[in-house]
């Protein structure tokens, strides 16, 4: 035992030298913090916090969302398939495999896709392919009731169309400035891709104004939102919200080359939607302005050639006889960069704007 005694001796003069030198350093230190001004830990000096930042928590958008867009299936029904079948040349390749057309049963049209309910009455929105070739129109709601819908009327070359079914008190959407839309902020997706009713997906709004030639026609309009949130075959008419639950656009169209979601997908902006929507509910068809002008994209070299010090708008490449261009004074090689003092730098966005 006397062995030890040397060592706790050791080991308690060690310990009280330990807390002692604590002590003094904690007093010191708690010295220095009182002559230190209060500073926080840290701070960002480059960007101050942007006053509509939204948390990504998505959940009030998507239970906003999801109520107003429906389901819809198209058929052609069989008197439309009789029709369309006397009228059809056939085709000699499956005439001489697999019969003649008028031996074997006509195959009905039948398609399925997305609609938001633009008015509590029982006006949807969807796209023009959608029910383009139906004249039997079913909508789900998302509790589930269905309705027989009549087609009030489509226009093909912004692909709109616009249903009616018979019901009141329906759920709708506020509807978000697609002009003041950036890009890089956060949207959702919401539809019924491959049959799955009320499916929501997340993504950024990737471009604005896209032209993709999908429509045909010289006066089609193609001024799309660009957005990487997943969208596919069965999204078509369904809707693009903003991440605090606005109406942004109505999905129309993805660039893939197998038929799904590759990253980019398409939407027809709410300005423009609206301007359709509401002419084909008041007078049957979309009522288009047209400013008489043939136009293609300023680049640098164009603006090159021009001499000018812009590389962006619209140049005018000649005038339509009679046109209201022509009566207001423009001129070929004229360059259009804006209508109403809101910029525009692209073909499809005056399109959109006119």
């Amino acid at each position: 035992m006397k062995k030890f005694l040397p060592f706790v001796f050791a080991g308690f003069l060690g310990g009280m030298l330990a807390f002692g030198g604590l002590s003094l350093i904690t007093e010191k230190s708690d010295n220095l913090a009182a002559q230190l001004p209060d500073i926080p830990l840290a701070q960002n000096v480059n960007f101050s916090k942007p006053l509509n930042a939204i948390p990504l928590d998505f959940t009030l958008a998507a239970r906003q969302a999801m109520p107003a867009v429906v389901h819809i299936e198209a058929t052609e029904s069989s008197t439309a398939a009789q029709k369309r079948k006397q009228g059809s040349p056939g085709n000699i390749l499956e005439d001489w495999f697999f019969g003649s057309p008028f031996d074997t049963p006509f195959q009905l049209k039948k398609g399925a896709g997305s609609g938001v309910i633009y008015s509590s009455d029982g006006y949807i929105v969807t796209n023009n392919h959608v029910v383009d070739f139906a004249d039997e129109v079913l909508v789900t709601l998302s509790d589930n009731r269905q309705y027989t819908a009549k087609v009030i009327g489509k226009d093909s070359r912004i692909d709109l169309a616009v249903l009616k079914i018979e019901a009141d008190g329906l759920p709708t959407l506020e509807l978000a400035d697609a002009d003041k839309a950036q890009v890089g902020e956060w949207v959702l997706a919401v539809g019924n891709p491959f049959d799955l009713n009320s499916t929501v997906t997340a993504g950024i709004v990737s471009a604005k104004g896209r032209n993709i030639r999908i429509m045909t026609g010289q006066d089609a309009i193609e001024a799309f939102i660009q957005t990487d949130a997943a969208v596919n075959p069965g999204n078509s008419g369904g809707a693009l919200v903003t991440a605090d639950g606005k109406l942004l656009g109505i999905n129309t169209a993805i660039a893939t080359r197998t038929g799904s979601f590759q990253g980019y997908s398409f939407a027809i902006p709410v300005n423009l939607m609206t301007k359709v929507v509401n002419d084909i509910i008041e007078f049957g068809s979309y009522q288009r302005g047209y400013l008489g002008i043939n136009i293609s994209d300023l680049d640098g070299e164009r603006a090159q050639e021009l001499g000018l010090d812009i590389t962006q708008g619209v140049i005018i490449e000649d005038l339509a006889d009679g046109g209201a261009a022509q009566f207001s004074g423009l001129l070929p090689l004229d360059v259009i960069t804006a209508v109403n003092n809101t910029p525009v730098n692209s073909a499809p966005e005056l399109q959109d704007r006119i």
